[in-house]
């Protein structure tokens, strides 16, 4: 839940409290600016120490209504994943079918997998260099308090250059920072697209006014944390007057740590195993 109507309410009945409240998070972690810089200094240093894989569920939101839950296997050659529902129904004898023949095929032929290990590699060095930006890219001021959760309000910093495009829609956006003032970690980070973002002038394209994102972690294991979900709407313009439609919608749950070096011939068996107790179950209840 956005939190900007109920604030002005708080401003109107509460200013005291809201006022005590925003005092103690100062004094308690110093200027908005040095808790940032604190916090996205942790960050990077755990995302470069953890090496965990992890079995985990996803649920996927898709734009045109339908959703899908997969069972995820993370192994050292890349991520498996075996649809266990969809749109809320279980999976048909054939679409099972279909699946277990994906899996194996992947099993036989991981260069599908390794090319999307690529992909995901390439994603983490971006999320890294747009968080290496934070401190820089916007200035921050306190908002709520919960417990150790502190909100962190950022608006662009006027003296930041950016300069790649995605520096360029970065930088366009405001929002809030929640992070965890006692691990020095980023809870949430919320942003929303203040201005239209032209590339090159508008000649390349542009993102739409107006454009979110929200993304979530928490602590799944003592001392790891992972990404729970994850929304994107944002549209716009590209080269040719192609239409860029970017709706993501995904949350992450049911976290079970894996081998750090698991095989993917062995995720493969996991999420076989998986299949074959949920068919057990569903009889049982028959």
């Amino acid at each position: 839940m956005k939190p900007g109507f109920f604030i002005s309410l708080l401003f109107v009945t509460l200013p005291v409290c809201f006022l005590v409240g925003q005092t103690k998070a100062a004094q308690d972690t110093g200027s908005p600016d040095q808790l940032v810089r604190r916090v996205i200094a942790n960050e990077l240093k755990a995302e470069k120490q953890d090496h965990s894989h992890w079995r985990l569920r996803l649920e996927t939101h898709n734009p045109n209504g339908s959703t899908e839950v997969d069972e995820v296997v993370e192994s050292g050659q890349g991520d498996l994943k075996k649809p266990i529902l969809m749109n809320g129904h279980p999976l048909t004898a054939e679409q099972r079918r279909k699946a277990d023949a994906r899996i194996q095929q992947l099993v036989r032929d991981p260069g599908p997998l390794r090319k999307s290990r690529q992909q995901e590699d390439q994603d983490t060095a971006r999320s890294q260099r747009l968080l290496k930006m934070l401190p820089d890219a916007f200035t921050y001021k306190y908002g709520e308090r919960r417990g150790d959760l502190v909100q962190l309000n950022f608006a662009p910093n006027p003296k930041f250059h950016p300069s790649t495009h995605e520096a360029e829609v970065f930088h366009a956006m405001e929002g809030s920072l929640w992070v965890d003032s006692k691990q020095l970690r980023v809870e949430e980070i919320a942003g929303r697209l203040t201005r239209e973002v032209k590339f090159a002038g508008g000649l390349l394209g542009h993102l739409d006014q107006g454009g979110t994102f929200d993304v979530k972690q928490a602590p799944v294991a003592p001392g790891y944390w992972e990404l729970t979900a994850l929304q994107v709407q944002m549209k716009g313009k590209a080269l040719f007057f192609k239409t860029i439609g970017v709706h993501q919608y995904y949350t992450r749950s049911d976290f079970k740590r894996v081998s750090d070096d698991l095989p993917v011939a062995k995720a493969a068996e996991m999420l076989k195993d998986q299949t074959l107790s949920a068919q057990s179950q569903t009889g049982a209840k028959q």
